[in-house]
């Protein structure tokens, strides 16, 4: 009866001897440590397997021998999958920790900004000059990239991240319109998006964003021209900065925009308008106010009668004479 006990001392003793033997050479190197020198970043391509990412990392010199990691990792590690992507390696990282990492997907996060008002083929340009995106895209369709800063991964298909934000609007856009006033002048979830665009680019000022959306909405429900000076500019530069003041031709051009010589709505956005006011045009200030003017500060005066207006514009006027930026 004592001999299966003997027996069975000597194998829980051969095997925690094995445990012991394997945790002295895996720790102590024998089979390899990670060697990292500084924080840096690894790229797994998509489909690599384990065995070429450890290949890479010994060539790279992030650890000292890949079958010694690979052992390590069929001894000690997860059966998780590595995940494809870009990945931080830092000096106190172990060779499990970086396999913890690769499995997780833990993956370095890059951003990319497009701020309120930035129009499409600015939002192209800027997309395309990032270097670690990949692939071309046309122009995105105006008005239908919702500004905010989005995460995106080294390699990433410009494409993809373009979907991404449009996804995003529309989404915003769906939310907002199950949530708008009664007041609103616009019909449809397209036609608040147009006149959201235009209050974007009429002022910078966060606290007029509401009473901009409420005159313009004014203008429409009494049937006056819109008279909004960005959408005479967005048909000659698509939404760029003009550089110049506008000429009295551009004023009197008629196209698809210009709500000088038009009545209603231009027939798409001007630029690609933020939350706050496509919010501001579905919830409008109620007010009498039809006219505004630049008053100085950076913000307007408002009106409701023309009266009121021209001495505003005179008050205007004798400010920018005083600044020497008019005789």
């Amino acid at each position: 009866m004592r001999r299966p006990l003997r027996l069975f001392g000597c194998l829980a003793g051969f095997v925690l001897a094995l445990v012991a033997a394997a945790a002295l050479l895996l720790g102590g190197g024998v089979l390899g440590e990670a060697t990292i020198k500084q924080e840096t970043p690894f790229l797994i391509p998509a489909g690599s397997t384990l065995t070429s990412v450890a290949g890479n990392l010994e060539t790279a010199g992030h650890i000292s021998s890949a079958d010694g990691f690979l052992l390590r990792a069929r001894l000690f590690g997860s059966s998780d999958p590595i995940q494809a992507g870009e990945f931080s390696l830092s000096p106190d990282m172990s060779q499990g920790d970086i396999l913890a990492a690769f499995q997780s997907g833990d993956v370095i996060r890059r951003f990319v900004t497009i701020p309120e008002g930035m129009p499409s083929v600015l939002v192209w340009e800027r997309l395309m000059a990032e270097e670690l995106l990949t692939g071309e895209i046309p122009v995105p369709p105006e008005g239908s990239i919702l500004p905010d800063t989005y995460a995106f991964e080294r390699g990433q298909d410009r494409a993809e991240l373009v979907e991404q934000m449009q996804g995003t609007m529309d989404l915003y856009l769906a939310e907002a319109w199950a949530e708008r006033s009664d007041s609103i002048a616009v019909d449809t979830i397209r036609e608040a998006l147009i006149l959201a665009a235009i209050v974007e680019k009429e002022t910078g000022t966060p606290e007029e964003r509401r009473t901009v959306a409420g005159l313009y909405s004014n203008r429409l429900r009494t049937g006056m021209m819109l008279q909004a000076d960005p959408t005479i500019i967005y048909p000659i530069t698509q939404g760029k900065p003009l550089g110049r003041r506008i000429r009295q031709s551009e004023i009197a051009a008629v196209n698809g925009y210009n709500t000088y010589t038009m009545l209603g709505l231009p027939s798409g956005p001007i630029t690609n308008p933020g939350r706050e006011s496509i919010a501001a045009v579905l919830n409008p200030e109620p007010h009498d106010y039809v006219f505004m003017v630049a008053d100085g500060t950076g913000g307007h005066e408002f009106n409701a009668t023309l009266e009121g207006h021209n001495e505003a514009v005179g008050r205007w006027f004798e400010l920018r004479r005083q600044r020497g930026e008019m005789e």
